[in-house]
């Protein structure tokens, strides 16, 4: 999905703390945790999901913070279609994106013409995707799968370049 619904109902509903309390959660199952990013995954709800010991994204699939459409709003006042391209551009949603910058861990290829015109050979593709990564981490002693999946986690975003300024040296 696009994301939640960001308006000031939501947060007197508690959907931020809804989602913080998810990834506490998440970063302490004693399990191996997979996710996989199909079609849309948008806001502070897809990143949630993130925590995960493997986060796999289709090859079409988007994933980000916010849409190219709110996040033109915010920073330029307007969603124009040249906008919104210089937004998503910037906001490297793509799984080719996402996966040389460190925050999915492996591309799933879709089927040709996309996940949506054969979703039965989709399926099958995320299946095998998700057998290789499930018998990886299964092979972990737990103690260690929960290290790497906090270590994993608090190093997200670190050497990130943002207008030619590293994030993580201080002004």
């Amino acid at each position: 999905t696009q994301g939640a619904y960001p308006g000031i109902d939501a947060e007197e509903r508690g959907q931020a703390e809804a989602i913080a309390r998810n990834l506490r959660e998440m970063a302490g199952l004693r399990t191996p945790v997979i996710v996989v990013v199909i079609g849309e995954g948008g806001s502070g709800g897809a990143l949630a999901l993130g925590v995960g010991d493997r986060v796999l994204m289709q090859e079409n699939a988007c994933y980000s913070v916010i849409t190219p459409e709110g996040c033109a709003a915010i920073l330029y006042g307007e969603r124009t279609p040249e906008r919104v391209a210089r937004a998503a551009e910037a906001l490297k949603v793509t799984a080719p994106d996402l996966l040389a910058l460190g925050v999915i861990d492996a591309v799933v290829p879709e089927p040709p013409g996309g996940a949506h015109r054969h979703p039965e050979a989709a399926i099958a593709l995320v299946g095998e995707a998700l057998a290789q990564h499930l018998q990886e981490l299964v092979a972990l002693p737990l103690d260690e799968l929960l290290a790497r999946r906090y270590a994993k986690f608090r190093c997200m975003g670190e050497g990130v370049v943002i207008e030619g300024k590293n994030e993580s040296t201080p002004s």
